[in-house]
């Protein structure tokens, strides 16, 4: 199969477009027939090998974490899918490759598309979506009344967790640039800091949650914005203990993530306020909630350019601008 292909890790690399052998179909695996594949910084920061202590994937490998696509085989163990079910998935870690013409998916990462969007856009979802959902359902338990601070609101993350908070009955406020204000009141932000003309940090406060995916300075910063008891969640890092633990890391990196989160720990637990650090995972029935969500009209995906498949690369050095609102897609068929 056609697949865009890691070949050795490299800062600003570029991705060999080639053949890779058909995926593997295990019992409890579903074969999809990819029509589109997400992009994220994620995909970047692999490449780079910026993770390569934490997910060490072995050259040559594909990349691509979000896809949409159609049922072509099951294994014998699968029950919940049938060859022609429309399907979207962030694989698991380890097994990641959607910047190819099929993969072999476990069925517990999968879930049926919702009807009322395309390919293009269904693809856009999984890693943002599941990274919204664990962070303001699972980790923050935001609930109505609550104030939630959502940085980099017209990022692909940022426009989902705003919709999501929204519907969650919180009160919103983000950061973005001018360009982009409006964008992200049409999506519901309460309260919009245009970063390029105000400091977030001297005009909030009493936050019960703040969602990071920005920089260590705003990471800092986001503290003073926070009220005893709230929580800091920052998917840009830097890792904690538990994701050390529920990664299995070895007894060398263990104290590793330990290290580099004492600072903000011990910040956040002087201000009585708790830091942690979220790596999203895949998750089937996760995702079966989102589609809920989109079908009801609750949340709507937020595009930005669809590339053919390709101009992968193109896609890939476009992300890395740092310019694009919401998501970028690569398109298949």
């Amino acid at each position: 199969m056609k697949a865009f292909i890691v070949d050795k890790y490299k800062k600003g690399g570029t991705l060999r477009f080639g053949d890779m052998p058909e995926p593997v179909l295990r019992d409890d695996d579903v074969l999809v027939t990819i029509h589109a594949a997400g992009l994220n910084p994620l995909d970047s920061k692999i490449r780079d090998g910026a993770f390569k202590p934490l997910l060490p994937y072995r050259p040559p490998f594909v990349l691509g974490h979000d896809m949409a696509g159609v049922v072509a085989r099951v294994g014998s163990k699968v029950r919940r899918f049938k060859v022609g079910d429309e399907v979207y998935a962030r694989p698991r870690d380890g097994r990641v490759g959607t910047f190819a013409e099929s993969i072999s998916i476990n069925e517990a990462d999968l879930a049926l598309k919702p009807k009322n969007l395309t390919m293009a856009e269904a693809a856009a979802i999984p890693l943002v979506g599941l990274t919204a959902w664990q962070a303001l359902v699972e980790r923050a338990g935001l609930r109505k009344g609550q104030k939630v601070l959502i940085h980099a609101g017209s990022g692909g993350v940022g426009t989902f967790a705003i919709q999501l908070a929204k519907h969650l009955g919180a009160m919103v406020a983000t950061t973005t640039s001018t360009a982009n204000v409006e964008l992200v009141r049409s999506l519901g932000a309460d309260v919009v800091i245009d970063y390029k003309k105000q400091d977030f940090d001297k005009v909030l406060t009493g936050y019960d949650v703040v969602l990071n995916s920005l920089d260590g300075d705003t990471l800092q910063k986001s503290l003073s914005v926070l009220k005893p008891g709230g929580k800091l969640i920052s998917i840009s890092g830097p890792p904690d203990p538990d994701f050390a633990r529920q990664q299995g890391l070895n007894w060398f990196l263990r104290p590793l993530m330990r290290l580099l989160s004492f600072g903000i720990r011990r910040k956040a637990k002087g201000r009585g306020v708790g830091y942690s650090f979220l790596f999203m995972r895949a998750d089937g029935g996760q995702l079966s909630q989102i589609t809920s969500l989109i079908e009801a009209g609750i949340v709507r995906p937020i595009m930005d350019r669809i590339f053919p498949f390709e101009a992968t690369n193109e896609a890939l050095a476009y992300i890395e601008t740092g310019r694009s609102k919401g998501k970028v897609v690569v398109k298949l068929r």
